[in-house]
């Protein structure tokens, strides 16, 4: 079993692509803000024994990623590998940092910094091929827009599931102004629930030399407008899925400690121990990506022994109000009890750190509640999901 101490993560603001973010490198962003967290914290770099970076989009340097970042972090006799399973890399990390436990790591520090704004641009020279004409790829757009496998984009999975499942655009709507209003709750009291775990940034300029914009919470969430919200009409001709019933690309990091011992995780913070229940993965049939946290979720409770019925709180990475339609039909659910205090359907979806963020968000539900069981779940790039099973005492 592995442990998180209680308030030993961060999440950044996550900003709207080619917002306020969109100038740093994101490895070298994620070890600036790291830096200042544990500092919070009361942990020294060089303490842990095992760390990993998670991050899906590369940056210049990242070829060397997961010791870059240590070093810069000030543990420069860490090694660190780097994880990428695109929208599912927060859950890995948890997985990678359990799996490093199991086989006697003692204090692992997981984090996951991502940029979608100003995505690379990749040329795979071909000298074999007619005129040597290589390949070239926009990491990011062409990525969103096109799956080599099932061949579609991501936004045609989330019509394959509502066509199969009779989504209709209404119920997408109902359930977006919900998320708005329960992200709503995380501002409420002056950002009373964001400030459990959000840091303000004072956000630098790309060389790290002087502050040049300060971000209290996520840039680039828009207000929700009832009468523009029922104008929309579908991005695919025939659909169902509008503008408003998807999430959007952002930049941000995030991070977390997890240890392998109980009283590491008391000694490093008074507040409820999190216990680490179950990690699982699954795969949907190609091109139906927004049902397979149905499988994944299903794995991790028969994992941890927990019914539906046992769970207290779910937190999921919706990039589809399809997602949490078709998850709570499959387990009986009312989805209006999902996702208290916001969800990546709302407040963007910088890929690495989404899922992270989403589980600190999950731990803050069930500490405010008073303890209880969480369970995480989400959707990623190849039809597959991870789903996380936590318990805060």
């Amino acid at each position: 079993m592995a442990f998180i101490p209680y308030g030993a993560y961060w999440a950044t603001p996550f900003a709207r692509w080619q917002g306020t973010l969109a100038h740093l490198n994101s490895v070298e962003f994620a070890a600036h803000v790291g830096r200042g967290e544990l500092a919070r914290i009361g942990i020294a770099a060089e303490s842990f024994d095992f760390a990993a970076f998670g991050q899906t989009v590369i940056q210049k340097g990242s070829f060397f990623g997961g010791p870059w970042f240590t070093a810069m972090l000030g543990a420069e006799g860490l090694a660190a590998p780097m994880v990428s399973q695109a929208c599912a890399t927060g859950a890995r990390l948890i997985a990678t940092a359990v799996g490093e436990i199991a086989q006697g790591a003692q204090q692992a520090l997981i984090v996951s910094g991502d940029r979608c704004s100003n995505g690379p641009h990749v040329y795979f020279p071909a000298p074999s091929a007619p005129g040597g004409t290589g390949q070239k790829e926009d990491v990011v757009m062409d990525n969103f827009g096109h799956d080599p496998w099932a061949c579609n984009g991501m936004i045609q999975t989330g019509e394959n599931v509502a066509a199969r499942e009779g989504i209709e655009t209404s119920e997408q709507h109902d359930l977006v102004a919900c998320r708005r209003a329960q992200y709503d709750d995380a501002l409420a009291d002056d950002r009373a629930f964001q400030r459990r775990y959000m840091p303000v940034l004072e956000v630098p300029d790309a060389r790290f030399r002087k502050t040049v914009a300060t971000l209290e919470t996520d840039e680039g969430v828009e207000p929700l407008d009832a009468e523009k919200l029922a104008r929309l009409k579908p991005v695919v001709p025939g659909g169902t899925i509008t503008f408003a019933g998807q999430t959007h690309p952002a930049d941000g990091n995030a991070g977390m400690v997890v240890v392998a011992d109980r009283s590491r995780a008391k000694e490093i913070s008074d507040g409820p121990v999190v216990e680490v229940l179950a990690v699982r993965q699954a795969r949907e049939e190609k091109g139906f990506m927004p049902a397979a946290p149905i499988k994944a979720a299903a794995v991790a409770l028969k994992r941890a022994g927990i019914g539906i019925e046992g769970v207290d709180a779910i937190k999921s990475h919706n990039p589809f109000a399809v997602n949490d339609i078709a998850f709570a039909r499959a387990f009986g659910l009312d989805w209006r009890g999902m996702n208290n205090f916001g969800s990546s359907l709302i407040w963007g979806h910088p890929q690495g750190p989404t899922g992270l963020r989403a589980m600190i968000e999950l731990i803050e539900e069930l500490a405010v509640r008073g303890g209880g069981v969480g369970l995480f779940q989400g959707c990623a790039a190849g039809d597959s999901a991870m789903a996380v099973v936590l318990r805060v005492a």
